[in-house]
């Protein structure tokens, strides 16, 4: 009895000590943005003294800290940012302040960061690459050799397309497409698939003529879309899955069979809020998910978030190319603000700070890079009021140079071949067919070894 009765003291005293330690703190949510554009800030670097504690936090995607604080506090913090002025300021916690407590902070660029972008004029005017009367082009593939395969249709996609092999003269062969194609891309060896509804074609080029086998369509992504490339010993892949807010780089040696992690890739903050979707759902999903954690391993937290966190409007896709160039992969990770870079082997060489990324609805950027299969210059791009530009990276800085402004408005399939940038366009109100333009881009970069698939998404390889 009397062990009981101890018991029961105890418990009262941790319930009572839960609950006067949560009424005897404030959560703090610091809110950063930048003061011109209301953007959030990530990654900016806070430092918070209350009493004789001192915490160090950094701002999540969302450009948010939270903390717990005392009651009674004064709480003098400071926030650092390579592309911000420092901002520090004091403020009383007092006893009167409810449970939680927002402090919005607007950030100022360093002006230094930001002077006037150059923009230069790709030279001469656009080159029509090919034009049809009857065939308007959706997608295409430019391979080795120069030539291109082209995805054509004459009135609707999925009425009917063709496949054109063509070598910016004239059309070497045709070929009708058996399904509903979507999309032409290109696997680690650079070899063409057209990905239909239901399944996927491999593409095979027999001197002037087309032929295609057929590919399971979950073979091919399960297994050959996550390979990014190979070298003379090395395979590049990742573990990427679109509806889940994480994943690795791998290099595996095909001569010891053995793996090795390049480096992960993680939104913490998309995480957190992933794994949380699982405290709010019903009883029955709760019971759902926990079956198929005891069925798979896998986590019920993670069945919950890929089911339901990932059709909401507050999940983004995970976004962080690998390139290779000269022996050196470069990895874009704009979750931390790195470009890391490592030698062919994967061991990591260094750690570049990266900001082309920031302020996007004045900068214009979309979230995607593209390479030069043959030079190996990886260009970001940009919109801005339809428009098109191709800003290109430095990669021992990290900065973008300078951005090339291309000469149409909307235009569609992007990519750059050999100092020259190919895409898909149509005049605005216009009946023309869409026709495949290139314009020269002012450089010469000279070829580069480059793996051929590394300028692959990571979902579809395009």
């Amino acid at each position: 009895m009397r062990y009981h009765y101890l018991i029961t003291v105890i418990a009262s005293f941790l319930v009572f000590s839960s609950v006067y330690s949560q009424s005897d703190s404030v959560t703090v949510i610091f809110e950063l943005q930048d003061k011109t554009y209301h953007e959030a800030v990530q990654n900016v670097q806070g430092t918070f003294v209350f009493g004789q504690t001192t915490l160090y936090a950094k701002s999540s995607s969302k450009g948010k800290i939270a903390l717990k604080i005392p009651q009674n506090s004064l709480l003098l913090f400071s926030l650092n940012h390579p592309v911000y002025e420092p901002f520090s300021a004091t403020r009383k916690i007092s006893s009167k302040t409810s449970d939680s407590l927002t402090i919005s902070v607007d950030l100022i660029p360093i002006k230094s960061q930001f002077l006037k972008e150059i923009v230069v004029k790709s030279p001469g005017v656009p080159d029509t690459v090919f034009e049809s009367n009857r065939l308007s082009v959706a997608d295409f593939e430019i391979q080795r050799d120069g030539k291109l395969i082209l995805l054509t249709y004459p009135k609707q996609l999925k009425k009917g397309c063709e496949l054109l092999l063509y070598d910016g003269l004239e059309v070497l062969n045709s070929f009708s497409v058996p399904g509903i194609a979507e999309e032409l891309v290109h696997d680690y060896r650079g070899n063409t698939h057209i990905v239909c509804k239901e399944n996927v074609f491999g593409i095979h080029l027999n001197k002037e003529r087309i032929g295609i086998s057929t590919l399971e369509k979950n073979y091919f992504f399960k297994y050959l879309a996550p390979i990014l490339d190979t070298n003379k010993s090395k395979m590049f892949f990742s573990n990427f899955k679109k509806d889940y807010p994480a994943f690795d780089y791998y290099a595996y040696d095909q001569e010891d069979s053995t793996y090795l992690k390049i480096v992960e890739i993680k939104d913490d903050l998309m995480m957190e809020l992933y794994r949380s979707e699982y405290k709010w759902v019903d009883v029955r999903t709760k019971l759902w998910a926990k079956n198929k954690e005891i069925e798979t391993g896998v986590d019920a937290e993670i069945w919950v978030g890929a089911n339901f966190f990932t059709q909401s409007i507050y999940y983004k896709e995970l976004y962080a190319p690998l390139f290779y160039r000269n022996d050196s992969i470069f990895v874009f990770d704009y979750y931390t603000d790195k470009l890391l870079v490592f030698d062919g082997r994967g061991e990591k060489m260094d750690s570049i700070a990266i900001y082309h990324h920031y302020q996007p609805k004045a900068s214009g950027w979309i979230k995607q890079l593209i390479q030069d299969r043959i030079t190996g210059e990886i260009y970001a791009v940009y919109d801005k009021a339809g428009f098109t530009f191709l800003g290109l990276i430095d990669t021992k800085t990290g900065e973008i140079k300078e951005k090339v402004k291309l000469e149409f408005r909307y235009i569609d399939k992007l990519e750059v071949h050999n100092n020259f940038v190919y895409y898909v366009y149509r005049p605005f109100e216009s009946t023309q067919k869409k026709f495949l333009y290139k314009e020269r881009l002012p450089y010469d970069f000279k070829k580069a070894a480059v793996l051929y698939g590394t300028e692959t998404s990571m979902e579809t390889g395009k």
